[in-house]
C-alpha cells in the first residue's frame, strides 16, 4: 500500500512550544496510531522562521485528507495560534515510512519548478544524491510532492502554495550540524564540485525556492532530557 504524508506548519503561543511538541510527541502520537497513521517526525524552527513554530509530519496508508489527519494530531490543544496541513505525495524517497532518529541539522526546503521540467528535475536529484551523502555525512529524508489538498485557503509565502504554479515539492535533508551545512556550500575537489554543479542545476530549472532548518524534536539518539533544548 502506497502512503501518504502530511506536513503541518503549527504557530504555538509564545513560550508554549515546547508543552506542545512533548503533548503532540505522545498524545498527538497515540491519536494518529490509533486511526492508523504514525508521527514521522517533529521539529522546531532553528534559522528563518519564528522560534515557536513547530514543523511536524505524520504519515498514513492508503488515502487520507490533510483536514484529517491536522484534526487528529491537534485535537485539544488550547495553545495554538495557527495551523497549516498540506497532503504529499512521496517520490524518489522516503523508500519506506520509517521515521528519522538521528538529531542535527535539518532543512526544509520548498520547490516551484514548472511541469516540463519536472522529470529533469527528479533525475538531477537522483544524480546527485549520493554524492551528496558520502561527502558531507548528510542524509536526503525525503522528496514530496505536494498533492494540491491543504487547510489554509489563503497563500502561503513558505511552501508557495497560491502563489506558485507547477509542481511544488518539499525537500527534507539532514546535515550533523551547522558547521556542515556552511561546509556543504564549498565544494572541495573535483568530486565535491561535480556533486555541487549538479544540484545547483535544479535551480535553474524552478521558479522559486526557500529553504528553513530546524531541530528534529523527536530523535532517539539524544537523552530525553536533552531532545527538547
Amino acid at each position: 500500500m502506497n502512503e501518504l504524508y502530511v506536513h503541518h506548519r503549527i504557530d504555538t503561543a509564545p513560550r508554549q512550544w515546547r508543552a506542545v511538541a512533548e503533548r503532540l510527541a505522545e498524545q498527538g502520537a497515540e491519536r494518529i496510531s490509533a486511526n492508523g497513521g504514525t508521527l514521522f517526525g517533529l521539529w522546531r524552527s532553528q534559522i528563518g522562521r519564528p522560534r515557536d513554530e513547530i514543523q511536524a509530519i505524520t504519515v498514513w496508508p492508503g488515502t487520507t485528507r490533510a483536514a484529517e489527519a491536522e484534526r487528529l494530531l491537534l485535537y485539544g490543544e488550547a495553545d495554538i495560534w495557527s495551523r497549516r496541513s498540506e497532503l504529499l505525495q512521496p517520490t524518489l524517497r522516503p523508500k519506506d515510512p520509517a521515521p528519522p532518529v538521528r538529531q542535527g541539522n535539518y532543512a526544509f526546503r520548498w520547490f516551484a519548478t514548472p511541469q516540463h521540467h519536472w522529470a529533469e528535475f527528479l533525475d538531477l536529484c537522483a544524480q546527485g544524491w549520493p554524492g551528496f551523502e558520502s561527502a558531507y555525512d548528510s542524509q536526503v529524508i525525503g522528496l514530496w510532492q505536494a498533492a494540491g489538498d491543504r487547510t489554509a485557503t489563503d497563500a502561503d509565502e513558505v511552501t508557495g502554495a497560491g502563489i506558485h504554479a507547477g509542481v511544488r515539492s518539499l525537500l527534507l535533508t539532514r546535515r550533523p550540524n551547522l558547521a556542515m551545512w556552511e561546509r556543504s556550500k564549498i565544494p572541495q575537489g573535483k568530486d565535491e564540485a561535480k556533486v555541487r554543479d549538479v544540484l545547483s542545476r535544479r535551480y535553474d530549472l524552478c521558479d522559486w525556492t526557500v529553504v528553513t532548518t530546524a531541530t528534529l524534536l523527536t530523535a532517539t539518539d539524544t537523552p530525553d532530557r536533552a531532545r527538547w533544548t
